[in-house]
């Protein structure tokens, strides 16, 4: 790489595409160089290419100021973007896809409001109004069903995960990538639900973007391989195994709220617990009081227990503070649950009923009872909980964290093990 570091890195991951290499990386370096008003190197990150394609990169970077190759023996989109970006000494990291799809004319004011503070990563999105996008109906249904899957299973507020064309702080995207896993496809996805839990500003770029009919992407392993990136995110934001708090704090970012999705996720792991709980009181209870008795002493038990867990894990509310408050709110809500299963269970009194009997409809009217309690907790009872959010559009306030330089890349750095 270059001694003088540029502001910008424009990584160029590619796998076996020898027979396009040059022709996009040539179109690319005239456009940074007469279009783009500070320094750019573009670097090829070729990931165990086969057919030549390195020769071409090598070719490149010896005839073409402001090229550079780096080499990475294995294959994953993510994987070559994780070792460019962590090692990079630009300002600013971004990327694109090899067959230039996007528009090379969102580039400025996809970095723009980087360069200025004013947000820390940013993204080409082809999912706007004002974006004009040429792919076939097929893409556009998978595009689009992804990204609806995201907003409600992870609570995304993003509207394109998968463009290939998006950019961060150097600093934001070294701050992250150790929290990234994933090293293939995923790795967008990843990396912008961690910026967006972490409360970073995410700004989005509309593009024109022409599909390649020549992609290659396996689309049924994609799909596979990107739910369970989802389904493995949602349960470390479900435990808290998955702690952004380090990186939310490191640059200073206000605390984010805790996806709807992930609430009632939590919500309802609670709610089996207090069920099971309830059902097990119950028929103790029911050996020495009568029904109506044992459902209230069964109810208050696991009504205390159950704002308390849902108090600390399922909102993540720590202290003293309101505790009693919250606890007689959640009383309130338990009350309303009380009164739907004591009307089912009067609703049995001519039945002919037993224990068990009673169970299995008090069990059936506390799940009915659960519901309720969720919305009151959630819309009332910890409303303030989990109201803060991230900003995502370009209206957001300057960046709180000075953009700085990240430390910087050996010159003769060609390969990374």
């Amino acid at each position: 790489m270059n001694e003088t570091a540029p502001v910008i890195d424009v990584v160029v991951p590619v796998l076996d595409e020898a027979h396009v290499l040059e022709q996009s990386i040539r179109r690319l370096r005239t456009y940074l160089d007469l279009e783009v008003p500070y320094a750019t190197r573009v670097v090829i990150a070729d990931n165990g290419s086969t057919d030549g394609t390195a020769e071409v990169a090598e070719r490149l970077e010896a005839t073409l100021s402001g090229v550079t190759l780096v080499r990475i023996p294995e294959r994953g989109r993510g994987r070559a973007l994780t070792a460019v970006w962590s090692r990079s000494d630009a300002t600013v990291v971004a990327y694109m896809d090899v067959d230039l799809s996007t528009d090379l004319g969102a580039l400025m004011p996809l970095v723009a409001p980087l360069l200025s503070g004013h947000s820390d990563v940013a993204i080409g999105t082809r999912l706007r109004r004002d974006s004009r996008v040429v792919r076939g109906v097929k893409r556009e249904i998978l595009s689009r069903g992804y990204n609806t899957l995201l907003r409600v299973a992870l609570g995304a507020r993003f509207s394109d995960a998968q463009c290939g064309f998006k950019a961060a702080r150097t600093d934001v995207a070294q701050a992250l990538l150790p929290y990234v896993e994933d090293t293939g496809w995923f790795f967008d996805t990843e990396l912008l639900v961690l910026a967006e839990r972490a409360g970073l500003r995410i700004a989005e770029v509309p593009v024109d973007w022409v599909d390649d009919p020549d992609s290659r992407v396996a689309i049924a392993s994609t799909i596979r391989d990107d739910l369970r990136g989802i389904a493995r995110m949602a349960r470390g934001l479900t435990t808290g195994a998955l702690d952004l708090e380090p990186v939310r704090r490191l640059f200073a970012r206000p605390p984010v709220s805790t996806p709807l999705g992930i609430r009632m996720i939590r919500f309802g792991m609670v709610g089996v617990v207090s069920t099971l709980a309830y059902a097990v009181l119950f028929l103790l209870a029911r050996e020495v009081a009568p029904a109506q008795a044992a459902n209230l002493f069964a109810l208050v038990t696991t009504a205390l227990a159950n704002t308390a867990m849902n108090r600390r894990f399922t909102y993540q509310v720590t202290g003293t503070r309101r505790r009693a408050r919250h606890h007689v709110q959640g009383l309130v809500a338990f009350g309303c649950g009380w009164a739907l299963t004591a009307s089912a269970l009067a609703l049995t009194a001519d039945l002919g009923h037993t224990p068990l009997m009673e169970v299995g409809v008090l069990t059936l009217a506390n799940v009915l009872a659960t519901v309720l309690r969720f919305v009151l907790l959630d819309r009332w009872v910890f409303r303030g909980a989990h109201e803060a959010s991230p900003v995502h559009d370009l209206a957001a306030r300057p960046s709180a964290h000075p953009v700085t330089s990240s430390p910087a890349v050996a010159a003769d750095e060609r390969s990374i093990a």
